[in-house]
């Protein structure tokens, strides 16, 4: 999905599981975006840092992801209260937590993943 000035919308997506962010970055490389990702919370801040993201992804692997997940959200609505953030989760994780200004369903459907991508960070006309 591109910006009005015909950019790509820009995706940082933090996610611990080795075996679905590849998964996940290609889904959202195939529907337009321009994805970082990595596997790990602490470079997933120092990647935040070094560029402008158009959306923050968090993936929440259970409830005991929660806190450090909560943690970065924070840390980055702290330091830019603009910035959005959705958390990737099951049903019980998006009912415990309420940092992220989204959430997404893990149910895999790899449109509808691109698809709530999509809703969230619609282009501004």
């Amino acid at each position: 999905m591109e910006t009005p000035n015909g950019s790509k919308r820009s995706i940082l997506h933090i996610c611990t599981r080795e075996t679905i962010r590849p998964l996940r970055d290609q889904v959202l490389r195939l529907h337009g975006f321009d994805v970082d990702s990595t596997l790990n919370h602490t470079e997933g801040l120092s990647m935040f840092w070094a560029r402008q993201y158009d959306l923050v992804l968090i993936d929440v692997e259970g409830e005991t992801g929660i806190p450090h997940a909560e943690k970065m959200c924070s840390a980055i609505k702290t330091a830019q209260h603009q910035q959005l953030v959705a958390f990737v989760c099951n049903w019980r994780v998006a009912i415990l937590t309420d940092c992220p200004d989204e959430i997404l369903r893990t149910e895999f459907d790899p449109a509808a993943f691109a698809q709530g991508v999509q809703d969230i960070i619609t282009p501004t006309a």
